[in-house]
């Protein structure tokens, strides 16, 4: 996408007396240094936000910015968007995640102990009601509507074109 290759040299000064030659120790405390990272969202529920540059900001072929202009805007972007992130996280994660608590505890406990008794007795209620109801029906309703049907299927109906 335009990204200039270059080649640089990078020096460390460093005292002689500080430099460890020996790289092995490191290669075999490798495992204990390395952990990788817990998947945070294993059900994926905010996998639409996993957004990096190339999503949010494209040239086509036929327009591109200078090399320098497109490394920067993409190193401040994504600098940006992760220092953002973790300052947002660190002011309103906790209150945030207190009050969700509070929610999802007062939803719970209303569902527990509110609603799940009441739509329970509303069932045993309307269990004796569903055999009244099914009474006045059968009673009442059931021959004024199959005499009404009766009387209303000898009429026939005949379309004419002129």
């Amino acid at each position: 996408m335009g990204i200039a290759k270059e080649k640089g040299e990078t020096s460390i000064i460093m005292h002689e007396d500080l430099f460890n030659r020996s790289i092995e120790p490191f290669l075999t405390n490798k495992e204990k240094l390395y952990t990788p990272l817990l998947d945070r969202d294993p059900n994926n529920l905010n996998a639409h936000l996993k957004v990096g540059f190339d999503d949010v900001i494209a040239e086509p072929s036929s327009t591109h910015s200078f090399d320098g202009v497109w490394i920067c805007s993409h190193a401040g972007f994504e600098l940006v968007k992760y220092v953002f992130y973790r300052l947002l996280t660190t002011i309103l994660a906790v209150p945030l995640a207190f009050v969700g608590g509070i929610v999802f505890g007062v939803f719970s406990c209303m569902h527990i102990w509110v609603v799940m008794p009441l739509v329970r007795s509303f069932m045993m209620a309307l269990a004796s009601l569903q055999v009244i109801w099914a009474s006045v029906t059968d009673l009442f309703l059931a021959p004024f509507f199959h005499s009404t049907g009766r009387c209303l299927s000898s009429i026939t109906v005949k379309a004419a074109h002129n």
